[in-house]
This record gives structure tokens, sequence and C-alpha cells, in this order.
């Protein structure tokens, strides 16, 4: 980044975050970790570091605004500033960035927004920078080495010993390495043989249990989600064509939403929904406007929710 900065004539400083992205980031990704839920640093990254720390720093450089190379645009709708998907739906990233306010919006510009990767790539060759345009992607999580979060828990004192495998009626079927190791949904690696294909349905941090069922079993109707940011609840409500998306890359489902106490939603799937996966985030969508998100809660006692809240 220097040497593009030399190049093309503007001002380069480091910044130290570090600190920061401890206290906000890595602690967050190891206590929901170790609370049996599965965290998504990247929003939290977003949120307490580059629309955090770095707009500070861009006030304090005096600069109006900060530019990022998330593939996602903004879009104005009834006065109100909306993140919206990016041209290349392949790299769409407004899931990750779903906890961004109005404000932060207002001081923000995504230059590649409206670009395919190859197009940004193809920009990168024509102004010489052809080592740049060949950089290789990356899927994994930037501070896990080889992205063994397990070994990375552990050498932050998440220890978690050997528990049971147990199925919805409690009944032990085995033996598992610690609920840390596991996510909603998963079905490989689990290291049991049952006679027939085993999904991770629940994770229980206080028994250190971990529910296996089928895939009909993570299949689901509702959800609770917390912490909710919405940057217009009526629009919500009354949204039509309500989406909302529960993991990256996942298609967004038809829903609809009731408001809870505390700041909780209680959502209901219009389609088929399945690995709920607490820690990490719903986010809403109209079309291609993002109307806000929340955390994906624990659905203990979600159906007394749904009994008391009909919709």
């Amino acid at each position: 980044s220097k040497h593009m900065a030399d190049v093309l004539g503007f001002e380069h400083h480091v910044l130290d975050f570090r600190d920061t992205f401890k206290e906000h980031v890595i602690a967050n990704f190891v206590s929901e970790y170790a609370c049996g839920r599965t965290p998504n640093p990247c929003v939290m990254c977003n949120s307490h570091i580059k629309w955090g720390k770095l707009i500070q720093a861009a006030e304090l450089y005096n600069c109006d605004y900060i530019a990022t190379g998330h593939y996602a645009q903004i879009a104005e709708h009834r006065g109100h500033l909306y993140l919206k998907n990016a041209v290349d739906t392949h790299k769409d990233q407004t899931y990750f960035l779903w906890m961004l306010t109005e404000d932060n919006l207002r001081k923000t510009i995504f230059p590649l927004g409206g670009l395919t990767k190859d197009e940004v790539r193809q920009i990168a060759r024509n102004h010489g920078f052809e080592q740049l345009s060949k950089k290789a992607e990356s899927q994994e999580i930037c501070f896990i080495p080889n992205n063994d979060y397990r070994t990375f828990l552990a050498e932050q004192g998440v220890n978690v010993p050997q528990g049971e495998y147990i199925n919805s009626l409690g009944n032990v079927l085995g033996t598992h390495q610690g609920y840390c190791h596991y996510t909603i949904g998963q079905r490989k690696g689990l290291g049991i043989a049952l006679g027939h294909p085993a999904h991770v349905l629940r994770i229980n941090a206080e028994k250190n249990t971990v529910m296996l069922g089928t895939a009909d079993d993570l299949k689901t109707e509702y959800m609770l989600v917390e912490d909710a940011m919405i940057i217009n609840q009526q629009e919500l409500l009354s949204c039509e064509n309500l989406t909302v998306r529960i993991r990256y890359r996942s298609k967004p489902i038809p829903c609809q939403v009731l408001p809870l106490e505390n700041n909780q939603m209680l959502v209901r799937f219009l389609s088929e929904a399945s690995a709920i996966a607490p820690g990490q985030s719903a986010v809403f969508y109209d079309g291609q406007r993002v109307l806000g998100g929340a955390f994906i809660a624990s659905q203990r006692g979600i159906f007394k929710v749904i009994a008391e809240h009909p919709f």
C-alpha cells in the first residue's frame, strides 16, 4: 500500500488499532465461542475498527470521507441512507456491514460497489499494478493462523473438555471433543457414526453437550434475534417484500418480523430455513436495500414467545 501511495502521490499513514481490535473483535470472538455461539468477527471489526477508529482518524487528518474496498453501495430512500447490494452479487458484502449507521454512511465511499471483481483487477493492471491484480482471495479469518480457530481458542484460554453427544430426547450417542469445536448445522468432522448423516442441532455450553439430528431437524419456521439495528422500523414492519439472510452467501428468505421487548424481534420465515446459528447475523433486505440487521439469539424458549406473540 505504501508503494501504491508513492506511485499515485498521496500520503500514507500507518495507524495502530491493535488494542481496540483485541478488545472489541478478538475478545468477542473468544467469548462467543466460549458461550457456545458462532461469532462473526467481520461484523464487529467493521463497526468498531473501520467505522469506529478509522473514522476518528479521518477526522483527525481533516478527511471528509473514508473509502473502503467493500463490495457495497449506498442508496437514499425517503430521506434515509441505506446500504445497497453491490453490482457484483457474488462479491456483495452488505451482510457484514449491517451495523453501520446513517452517520457512518454519510462519511463513506464504496469505489468498488458498481464494479465486478474482474473489472477491478483490470483497472489495477491498467495502472501498472500487475502483482496486485493477481492477489489471491482469502475467505479465512484474518487473525486465525491457518484457519485453525480451535488452536487459537485454546491459546486464548478456552479449553473445553470432551462431552456428550445427545439426541433430541437427551439420550447419549457418543463423545465429542468440546462444544466450542462445533457449529449449528455442521455435518463433517463429527467423529461419530450413527448409520445416517448427522448434523449439529444445538450446543449447550453449560452442560457441554452437543445435540445431533437429521437435516430435517434443522428446519425451522421461526427465529429470535437480538440487538437489532434498524434504520426505519416502520418501513421494516410494513415491507411487503421483506427478506432475511441468516449467513453470508445464503439466499434471502422471505419473512415477517414482530418487534419484542429489549430490542429483540421474532422472525417468521415464509419459505424453508434451516441451521439457525446463535451469534451469526440476520440481515434484512427490501430488494437490494439493507433495512437493518440483528444478531441471532439463543432459541431457548422460542415456543413460549411464539405462543404469546402470534403474527
